[in-house]
């Protein structure tokens, strides 16, 4: 069910995520184009602004009797340019409504405005309304200046109407972003729990069968001397029979707690088994051995020696690849394994039938006291 749940949220999420992409493009490709508008419109305001000083100066230049016709073929242009996006100055169309109503007012105006040249050229601008027409074309030439300004403004207000819409969508993005980062961390460490839990011993926390299994499953050839020791609790069984399971369990933690305890943190301490431990030493003689089990032995007698209600006994072999040619750590634990038995079965015929702690056993450990 969570399952489920997990992979429709995830399903959810990745698609939302390429819709915001996809917006995003969009939004970009809309943005590129209406700036590329916003560009050719500042190119018409400033022509259409030529346009408006060029015609004073031609009036000017006509009523001082200076003809120029190439002034007129200019404004022409320019203006013919503006209206059908022709002509030599690469000029846009610009599609508002005002805009052009306006212009074509102009254009209207300007043909006027020629044809009172061409009277004054034969008669004389003081019989002619030249001037006051050159002061209503300027007033016209500035509204259309005014209308392409304004749609300027308006292409502005869509970029950065745009601009606020893209930065929306990115900030979703970055948000599903950090979800799906989020949902993946959650995930890391949950598996990393889980992996822990299926290598750990939920009793005393130490390595558990599963992480002892892997270790032996190592089939390389040992390089630096290593050693390995396999303990087992004696009369647990017993504890268990006579005092319960919960008391049986206690006896296992406690032992787990001494061995983690004396034990070094760079060695390996794994519960291989109901009541059998493995221990792993890297870079070690028989002597740090022999002073381990030592400190382990002394430490079983203090604990044991302050009223302990359990007190903790075991049998335990080693061995150490110094010993043996070609060794793997299966190896080492097999020889540990089967020491660890022999002394166990010496305690049995020394305690035989009863709940007492056993003894050393100096001919399977060595002299270690």
């Amino acid at each position: 069910m969570r399952l489920n749940k997990n992979k429709k949220s995830r399903n959810i999420i990745g698609v939302t995520q390429s819709v915001l992409i996809f917006v995003l493009v969009v939004l970009v490709v809309i943005m590129m184009i209406q700036i590329d508008r916003l560009q050719g419109t500042a190119r018409v305001i400033n022509y259409a602004g030529l346009v408006r000083g060029a015609t004073q100066r031609e009036v000017k230049l006509e009523i001082a009797g200076s003809e120029n016709d190439e002034l007129i073929e200019y404004l022409d242009d320019i203006l013919s340019g503006l209206k059908y996006q022709d002509g030599h100055y690469d000029l846009v169309k610009l599609h508002d409504k005002e805009y052009q109503n306006k212009l074509q007012v102009q254009i209207d105006y300007w043909d006027e405005i020629k044809k009172e040249i061409e009277a004054v050229r034969s008669g004389g601008y003081k019989n002619t309304d030249i001037v006051n027409m050159s002061e209503n074309y300027f007033s016209m030439a500035d509204d259309t200046v005014s209308a392409a300004e304004k749609y300027s403004e308006k292409i502005a207000i869509k970029i950065r109407s745009i601009e606020i819409l893209s930065a929306l969508d990115m900030m979703c993005l970055v948000i599903l972003v950090v979800i799906q980062t989020l949902a993946a961390m959650k995930m890391a460490v949950q598996n990393k729990l889980l992996e822990q839990k299926a290598y750990t011993d939920s009793r005393t926390g130490l390595p558990n069968r599963s992480s002892c299994k892997e270790i032996l499953n190592n089939k390389e050839i040992i390089k630096e001397p290593t050693a390995c020791i396999v303990f087992d609790l004696n009369n647990l069984k017993f504890i268990n029979d006579t005092m319960g399971h919960s008391a049986g369990d206690k006896l296992i933690v406690n032992f787990a707690a001494l061995l983690r305890s004396v034990l070094p943190e760079k060695d390996f301490v794994g519960r291989y088994g109901g009541d059998e431990f493995m221990v792993i030493i890297h870079n070690t003689d028989k002597s740090e051995v022999h002073e381990i089990l030592k400190r382990i032995y002394m430490e079983k007698d203090r604990l044991n020696s302050n009223g302990n209600e359990l007190p903790i006994d075991f049998a335990c072999g080693w061995a150490i690849s110094d010993d043996y040619k070609d060794s793997t750590i299966q190896i080492l634990f097999d020889r540990a394994d089967s020491y660890m038995y022999k002394n166990k079965q010496l305690c049995k015929e020394q305690n035989m039938h009863s709940f007492q702690i056993c003894g050393d056993i100096p001919e399977i450990l060595g002299d270690i006291k």
